[in-house]
């Protein structure tokens, strides 16, 4: 029991970390390549723990997202239950594959997720770029994927969870 409370509150606080990581003030070059560290820790969590973190749970974070960075709201809410359903959909297989192969996977579900966004601004009529830069956060985020994987996974085995 105890140890349930805890691994709940780990999947609480790396979504916060990755929230306040999705708003932290960068320089104006590097704006365009920050990684959606949101969606790596949904992806994360729906491929490793399913039946606590799923399209329900991305739906929620989604709703935080759009609040904490006042974009559209629902925007992040379905472009994360997107990832979500992604992820799960591919859950077995990516359990498979090498940290390297899942972050080519990654670079897509991301993508996927930052398409949906740019159409869902289009339609909206809401501001936006103007080139293919949009997707650069793809690229970073499965970068990033393997120390997303660590970070977590690590801490889950110091912890002695699970």
């Amino acid at each position: 029991m105890a140890g349930s409370v805890v691994f709940n509150s780990l999947i609480v606080m790396s979504f916060i970390i990755a929230g306040l990581l999705a708003i932290v003030p960068m320089p104006e070059w590097a704006i365009y390549f920050r990684p959606e560290w949101v969606a790596l820790v949904v992806v994360y969590w729906v491929i490793n723990n399913p039946e606590r973190v799923g399209i329900g749970i991305a739906w929620m974070v989604g709703i935080m997202v759009d609040a904490l960075t006042g974009s559209l709201f629902g925007l992040h809410a379905l472009g994360l239950a997107l990832v979500a359903w992604l992820a799960l959909r591919l859950r077995l297989r990516l359990r498979l594959f090498s940290v390297s192969r899942q972050a080519s996977v990654v670079l897509v579900i991301v993508g996927l997720q930052l398409l949906l966004s740019q159409w869902l601004q289009f339609l909206f009529d809401l501001p936006r770029g103007t080139n293919m830069m949009f997707l650069a956060p793809a690229v970073t985020s499965a970068l990033f994927w393997p120390l997303v994987w660590l970070l977590v996974g690590g801490t889950i085995r110091s912890l002695d969870l699970k």
